[in-house]
């Protein structure tokens, strides 16, 4: 049997096929249509054809979002890819492709693939963070996904930033309405923002990160205030759902130091007087949101 999962993103929208035990068959990528949904389907459509043709053989199929299904309307919620909120997203992929969709958030995704086979595979609850374009987060329990009574378990981002200092408030504007969500301190857009506000230079996270490793004391400035938003922000999520490891994946987790640094500072956070939850690196990397949506449909 093949099953196919499909992660959509921000920027790109990837396929992935793989038979019964995990092993890759197929994978492709291809830009998103920025703020178009009715070409993200027919680019989501495509990639499926494509893949099945290579492959001679249909399956069923995953696909992590942005955002969640709400069970209210049927639509999309809750993403920052704003052309998808309020369309019938899974409805309309059912009807494209003539098939049952098994449809979760990206971050539900994430943590579900390195809950089965990659850095908490051996954990019986994990909480997955992507700190990428968005901040989100996933909850797996004994290697099924955590949904919650309203479809948004885990969506750490959109709380507000714990025990922030006089310069942190009221916080910057969100998407979601508010101020100050978690999301606007730590995506990777939120780190370029920061830097920019107080350095005055404006330089891309992965600049930021590489600037700060050669000795750039105004990106080192930057990087340690993402440390501690980042220690801040993890701590009340063990001080809620103390899992049994947390998984880093997205832009941001390439940065080496925070495996070491986060956990240090987050002690002064936990009501615990001791912190053992480990902090590691997703082990598939990008890929860890589309294998996710594969093993949807395989289980």
């Amino acid at each position: 049997m093949t099953y196919l999962g499909i992660d959509l993103g921000g920027t790109k929208i990837e396929i992935i096929a793989l038979d019964g035990s995990g092993l890759e068959l197929a994978r492709h990528r291809v830009p998103t249509p920025q703020g178009d949904y009715g070409a993200t389907l027919a680019a989501i459509a495509g990639l499926v054809q494509r893949v099945e043709a290579e492959l001679g053989a249909t399956g069923p199929l995953g696909i992590g979002t942005p955002g969640a299904l709400s069970r209210a309307t049927g639509t999309l919620k809750n993403s920052n890819s704003v052309c998808l909120i309020g369309r019938p997203l899974l409805k309309d992929l059912e009807e494209i492709l003539d098939r049952p969709v098994h449809m979760e958030n990206d971050a539900n995704c994430f943590a579900l693939s390195e809950a089965i086979d990659g850095a908490a595979q051996e954990a019986g609850v994990v909480f997955g963070v992507i700190l990428g374009t968005g901040v989100g987060g996933g909850i797996v329990v004994h290697r099924r996904v955590l949904n919650g009574r309203n479809a948004i378990a885990g969506e750490w981002g959109h709380n507000p930033l714990p025990w922030p200092t006089d310069a942190e408030l009221p916080g910057p504007q969100c998407y979601c309405g508010k101020r100050g969500c978690i999301e606007t301190f730590l995506s990777g857009p939120a780190i370029a923002r920061d830097h920019l506000r107080t350095a005055g230079d404006a330089l891309e996270p992965l600049a930021i990160k590489a600037r700060s490793e050669a000795g750039d004391s105004a990106c080192l400035a930057t990087i340690e205030r993402y440390e501690q938003r980042l220690a801040r922000s993890l701590a009340m999520v063990i001080n809620i759902l103390d899992p049994d490891v947390i998984v880093l994946g997205g832009g941001m987790s390439n940065v080496q130091r925070l495996y070491e640094t986060v956990p240090r500072l987050w002690g002064g956070y936990v009501f615990s007087d001791r912190v053992d939850t480990p902090l590691v690196r997703a082990r598939h990397g990008d890929s860890s949101g589309v294998r996710g949506a594969a093993f949807l449909a395989m289980r």
